[in-house]
């Protein structure tokens, strides 16, 4: 008898439970819970050069190309660009190289209609590259471009 009486016992509260459940809120439309994210936010990517070149490649071009179109719509609040260089070579050629390089990257980007006075042009040489264990010249061989926007 104990058995029968926890049977119908539980099957009284699963009953209350269940028909609370159907009195609460009703379930919202996904569309109202899933927003897109807006494309006017921070962006990072990197440019890369060939070997002790400051002209941009067709890669290059693409990346700043596919970011301009990203960010067409936003206002651009700030963009950093920062030029690095490889370890081989004097220092002051590396950090001229590093100046070339980022310049070269922000007249790309002012020819793709980004607002000239957001830049913030800095130049690192081989100092502030870092590389990936086992990958060391390609990754020191860069432009770091870092971009604030926001909506219009």
């Amino acid at each position: 008898m104990m058995t029968m009486q926890k049977l119908v016992l539980t099957g009284l509260i699963a009953g209350v439970g269940l028909s609370a459940c159907s009195m609460g809120p009703r379930f919202r439309d996904r569309d109202d819970l899933v927003v897109t994210p807006s494309a006017c936010a921070a962006k990072r990517f990197d440019v890369y050069f060939n070997e002790d070149q400051d002209r941009l490649t067709t890669s290059a071009l693409e990346a700043i190309g596919l970011t301009a179109t990203q960010l067409q719509g936003c206002r651009i609040q700030s963009v950093k660009v920062l030029g690095l260089a490889s370890a081989t070579g004097a220092a002051a050629e590396n950090m001229d190289l590093s100046q070339r390089r980022a310049v070269a990257v922000a007249e790309a980007l002012t020819a793709a209609g980004w607002p000239a006075p957001a830049f913030d042009i800095e130049a690192a040489g081989d100092a502030g590259a870092t590389t990936t264990a086992g990958v060391q010249e390609p990754l020191r061989r860069r432009t770091e471009v870092l971009v604030e926007a926001a909506p219009l």
